[in-house]
């Protein structure tokens, strides 16, 4: 019987390890239910409670960036990155071209996602790198209610922006051309209900041995958490410190490091326009705490995860080297996909 047990266990942690190891090669996995906050949350709608943002950084070969000239009255002849809302039933890639081919008579193609910025499950911008691949350049000749004209913008000229925080994603994009610092990140093609966060929640303690939070039932899996209207995306991650951890959470930072991949679909309205992050989670002892007398002290680093309060999970120790390793390289290089809160 104690055998049976031990092959039932390691085939468990076969299981989840090749889950992490998917989602930490871009890849998705299907979203067969919400683990935490799904009362709090209500299905992704669009035009309801939910708004995606797509935007493009391309840059031709002197290294200028495409840049349109806003329509709209509010900005009028101001100029921005080609963006937009995404519209019911569309992919966030197919938004993406759609906007550039709008906006400045480009067919495009992503490259990647820069980075993702968030003010809460409602208001989501995914920020691409792309290349044009056809068209042409749309001049005043053209203009519409979507832009004026397009320009390639070299960086030095002066040009009235609709927005200084173009500046920063205009030089993310020249860094990441540069010398990339995440690898190629598109979304997967999988349908989603709700806006969440799959969590590799991941504590490194003492010798590098590195543990992953897992819900016990029906099977042992990576927690899912809903994001919830008043709150950072990121703070579903906390939900579920909170949950499995009460005694432990005020004495630990919980810090989603970056995106190892997203999943949307978007094809179904109300149906499948929610987006899952699948992200590195780290939790780590805090570092500065204080004592009686309000003096700081400096806490030792922990040989073992804070014990689990809450039946319902469970730490599992990573055995795999190879995983470990890279589960160790990204906590300590920070090489995924960013997921910024705007909060």
């Amino acid at each position: 019987m104690r055998a049976d047990m031990e092959v039932v266990e390691q085939q468990v942690e076969q299981q989840v390890e090749q889950q992490v190891e998917l989602l930490l090669s871009g890849q998705g996995s299907e979203v067969n239910g919400c683990d935490v906050g799904l009362e709090q949350s209500k299905p992704a709608t669009l035009k309801k409670n939910v708004t995606y943002i797509v935007g493009a950084v391309i840059f031709n070969d002197e290294e200028e960036v495409l840049m349109v000239q806003e329509a709209k009255q509010d900005c009028y002849k101001q100029w921005y990155l080609p963006a937009g809302r995404v519209e019911v039933g569309e992919s966030l890639e197919e938004a993406l071209r759609r906007e550039v081919m709008e906006e400045a008579g480009f067919d495009c193609e992503p490259i990647t996602l820069l980075l993702i910025q968030e003010q809460g499950p409602q208001w989501i911008r995914f920020i691409f790198l792309a290349k044009v691949t056809g068209g042409t350049l749309k001049t005043l000749s053209a203009a519409d209610q979507e832009s004026l004209q397009a320009s390639w913008w070299d960086r030095r000229s002066v040009l009235p922006l609709r927005g200084q925080d173009i500046l920063r994603l205009i030089d993310c994009g020249l860094k990441y051309r540069g010398a990339p610092h995440h690898p190629v990140t598109l979304p997967v093609d999988m349908s989603c209900r709700h806006v969440l966060q799959r969590l590799v929640l991941i504590f490194i303690g003492t010798e590098q041995r590195v543990w992953i939070l897992l819900i016990r039932a029906p099977t042992p899996h990576l927690p899912t958490a809903a994001a919830v209207k008043t709150h950072a995306v990121t703070w579903a991650a906390n939900m579920v410190v909170q949950e499995a951890l009460p005694s432990a959470y005020y004495d630990h930072d919980v810090n989603t490091l970056g995106v190892f991949s997203l999943q949307h679909n978007g094809r179904t309205h109300g149906r499948t326009d929610g987006v899952c992050f699948n992200t590195l989670v780290l939790l780590a002892p805090d570092r500065v705490q204080r004592d009686d007398d309000g003096l700081k002290v400096e806490s030792a680093a922990a040989e073992r995860p804070p014990p689990i309060e809450n039946q319902r999970y469970v730490w599992r120790e990573v055995q795999k080297e190879t995983l470990r390793d890279k589960l160790l390289e990204n906590s300590r290089n920070m090489s995924l996909l960013p997921l910024h809160s705007l909060y």
